[in-house]
């Protein structure tokens, strides 16, 4: 486990200046709906989820659904794994994924597949930060935060080992091998 605090990638000031604009923009795309449902991918999109929400000036309603794509020790499984799912129908809803970090885009593919068949009004996706270079599954961001380089990055709800996921920034560490 490193012991020093992550080097900033994307301090606090970048990452809320950020966040106001995606909350611009979402708001202005959808404010002729009645409402949206913002589902946040646990447990890492908590955090952006929260300050998203906040900052939008459209009804919104928030849901999350567990998903597990990395085991304990960061490892990454073969395949995704539905651990929690959204407590009301979403049918004729219009759905906005929130998702903490895009890699491989595996986990994404699979949520957006399993939301799809579930027959939302619409159905788009906004995350935080995206490894673009490790993307290889055929999936579209609406909204996108950051694009970042391929590193471990912390913070913001983003983790190692389930540690360093309330830094108000994200950061960059080396992880133990």
């Amino acid at each position: 486990m490193p012991t020093t605090l992550p080097e900033v990638l994307i301090s606090e000031d970048r990452i809320r200046v950020r966040i106001a604009e995606l909350a611009g923009q979402i708001s202005r795309d959808y404010g002729d709906r009645d409402e949206i449902v913002m589902v946040g991918v646990l447990k890492g999109a908590f955090i952006f989820l929260a300050d998203l929400a906040r900052a939008m000036t459209i009804p919104r309603r928030v849901d999350f659904m567990g998903l597990s794509s990395y085991g304990r020790g960061g490892a990454q499984q073969s395949g995704v794994r539905l651990v929690m799912d959204l407590r009301e129908s979403i049918e004729g809803q219009h759905v906005l994924v929130v998702e903490d970090i895009v890699d491989t885009g595996h986990t994404l593919h699979y949520l957006l597949d399993t939301l799809f068949a579930r027959h939302p009004a619409s159905l788009k996706a906004c995350a935080l930060v995206q490894k673009r270079s490790r993307t290889v599954a055929d999936v579209s961001i609406d909204y996108l935060g950051f694009e970042i380089p391929d590193r471990w990055v912390v913070g913001f709800g983003l983790d190692y080992k389930d540690r360093f996921r309330t830094l108000p920034y994200i950061g960059t560490i080396t992880p133990d091998e």
